[in-house]
């Protein structure tokens, strides 16, 4: 099966498409990401879903790319032992501090 370079693609692409496929590639990001830090800390997706109280399924439809609410993404992140970091220009925010500002 030929395949075609993803810059010929988009060109036929509507906007709503190209916006639709850049949320879907963002939420792949985070799930690889989730995935990572899981196995960083050692633990099967069926551990992190005990920690957050919801199923292994549900781990695996996150680290698949499922979009992912932020107050859920903290969740997890916070799961693993982080903290959501939001970066701006003059300062650096943790998802805690600023919910409480």
């Amino acid at each position: 099966m030929p395949t075609k370079p993803w810059s010929e693609i988009e060109k036929k692409m509507t906007p709503e498409q190209i916006a639709r496929s850049d949320a879907k590639a963002e939420a792949l990001r985070v799930g690889i990401l989730i995935n990572k830090l899981r196995q960083k800390n050692g633990l099967t997706q069926q551990n992190l879903a005990d920690k957050l109280g919801v199923t292994q399924q549900a781990v695996s439809k996150m680290e698949w790319g499922e979009e992912i609410q932020l107050s859920t993404l903290q969740n997890v992140i916070a799961a693993l032992g982080g903290n959501i970091v939001i970066h701006m220009p003059d300062e650096d925010i943790s998802l805690p501090q600023f919910a409480s500002e």
